[in-house]
């Protein structure tokens, strides 16, 4: 590619990348998942539009394999542990139970309505089993719901495109086989074993980051990101769950006391709007619009199946056992939005070689057009007949921590030991060097912010804020009253060490 080339291909990605953010506002405006409109800039751009050939099945999987590792990382960097952590389980079963449900319901219906042998229904089944967190996350910015239900969907839409592509890796090998021992075997391994890699990224990523303390804040959202795909990759090596690895460590880094964690989750989602863009425009111009007209009737069959049939039984056996209520079945039920996840699983049959598998990725697009259409906009509308939107929608606060190195602030700790005159000083006596402050004060275990008439006693530690530059003033300040009492300096005691 020549220079010219170059900026050429920056400027045409540039102007669509601008194009589709704007589109973004347009979408949401509605409540409407703005992949939509990316798939359109990407049909726009294509062959059928602007005339830019596009049919490599294999450079849109593997491109949309790692925006959809990036848009899970960020899914687990926006999600509150304390918002999912009572939902564990249900989503677990969501995410195992529903899609095999979901499949295997998909899967029989279009082999007998539609007349598809079995590898490609049950590779359809699969393909749409599972929700898209993409979609998901998008809907819940606009769409306030109770804590337990937002975050029940979150969890389970980033679990379950973990079963889906495992299975839609299963049914693509040809000649087919179907052996439930190796099918289970498999589905626990790949889920064990990427929640085990996700986590222990997770745990050891954020245990290094709270005792490295890097030279620029931006070196946070990056590292906390990186870890993220740096589980997404070393699953994948594994042969394991990338997609779970990658979302589990993301809840983890997110949940763990980091610093910056407001620039984090800022950086994430913009991370995330990048990755999704830029998989709905290739995956926009991978399809030929001239061979979608063939589809329709197979895609609006599917649909039906899904949100009548497939979908709500899915949840109900899913969730059987657990005290959820009526009315938040129904909204999950409604709620199976599909997205980047299965236009992308249509292209691993193909890239497979399995007989008649474009077919599969023009139904999928058009389903995927179609439960977007009904579903997106009806989600708020839904949720408010169901009286499940709260009447307080209040915001709330972010708190972000940051590292004192970064502030240019120094945490000195202190005991008063026996024989120090600091004891019965009051703070205000102590005269710290300004800016210095005691912070806290640890007494017979239990901890208290002093007061400036609070009297130091024998035992108590000292937790001290100061800036570098103040550091040895207040130290000598300590040594020197701990030596001649509050009026040190009328003896002469500056503190000096030794």
């Amino acid at each position: 590619m020549s220079l010219h080339q170059l900026y050429v291909a920056l400027l045409i990605g540039g102007l669509v990348l601008l194009a589709s953010i704007v589109a973004t506002r347009l979408a949401t405006g509605v409540g409407l998942p703005s992949l939509l409109l990316f798939l359109g800039v990407g049909v726009l751009v294509g062959e059928a539009g602007l005339g830019l050939p596009f049919d490599n099945a294999q450079l849109a999987q593997d491109l949309g394999t790692a925006a959809l590792g990036v848009i899970l990382v960020e899914g687990g960097l926006t999600t509150r542990f304390s918002d999912i952590r009572k939902v564990l389980a249900p989503a677990g079963m969501l995410a195992i139970v529903g899609v095999a449900v979901s499949t295997l319901v998909t899967a029989t219906a279009v082999h007998f309505l539609l007349g598809m042998d079995w590898q490609l229904a049950l590779l359809l089944g699969a393909i749409v089993s599972s929700t898209d967190a993409a979609a998901v996350f998008s809907v819940l910015r606009v769409v306030p719901l109770p804590r337990r239900l937002s975050g029940l969907l979150e969890a389970e839409s980033g679990f379950n495109d973990a079963p889906a592509v495992i299975l839609v890796l299963l049914f693509s090998t040809t000649p087919l086989t179907l052996d439930p021992v190796e099918i289970v075997g498999t589905l626990f391994y790949e889920l064990s074993m990427g929640a085990v890699i996700g986590m222990g990224c997770g745990f050891l990523g954020a245990m290094a980051l709270r005792r490295i303390a890097l030279p620029a804040a931006g070196l946070y959202p990056l590292a906390a990101f990186g870890l993220g795909m740096l589980a997404f990759a070393a699953a994948g090596t594994a042969h394991a769950s990338g997609f779970l690895a990658a979302y589990l460590a993301g809840v983890v880094l997110a949940n763990s006391g980091l610093p910056h964690r407001s620039a984090t989750r800022s950086f994430a989602e913009g991370s995330g709007w990048l990755a999704q863009i830029g998989v709905f425009v290739i995956l926009g111009l991978l399809v030929s619009p001239a061979e979608l007209l063939d589809e329709v009737a197979p895609a609006i069959v599917t649909v039906l199946v899904l949100v009548v049939l497939a979908r709500p039984l899915s949840v109900a056996m899913s969730l059987i056992g657990f005290r959820i209520p009526w009315r938040e079945q129904a909204f999950l039920s409604w709620a199976g939005l599909r997205g980047a996840v299965p236009i992308v699983l249509a292209c691993y049959p193909i890239v497979a070689g399995v007989p008649d598998s474009w077919r599969l990725l023009n139904i999928v697009f058009i389903l995927v057009v179609l439960y977007t259409m009904i579903q997106g906009p009806s989600l708020r509308l839904v949720a408010e007949r169901l009286h499940l939107i709260p009447r307080d929608t209040t915001r709330e606060i972010q708190v972000d921590a940051a590292p004192l190195d970064v502030l240019g602030a120094e945490l000195l700790t202190m005991t008063v030991l026996p024989g120090s005159r600091l004891h019965n000083v009051t703070v205000l006596e102590l005269r710290l060097p300004d800016p210095s402050v005691i912070t806290l004060i640890i007494r017979d275990g239990h901890s208290f912010v002093p007061q400036p008439d609070t009297r130091l006693e024998v035992g108590d530690e000292l937790m001290i804020v100061t800036t570098t530059a103040t550091r040895d003033l207040a130290e000598r300040r300590l040594r020197a009253v701990s030596r001649r009492g509050k009026l040190a300096y009328w003896f002469d005691e500056y503190g000096d060490p030794g």
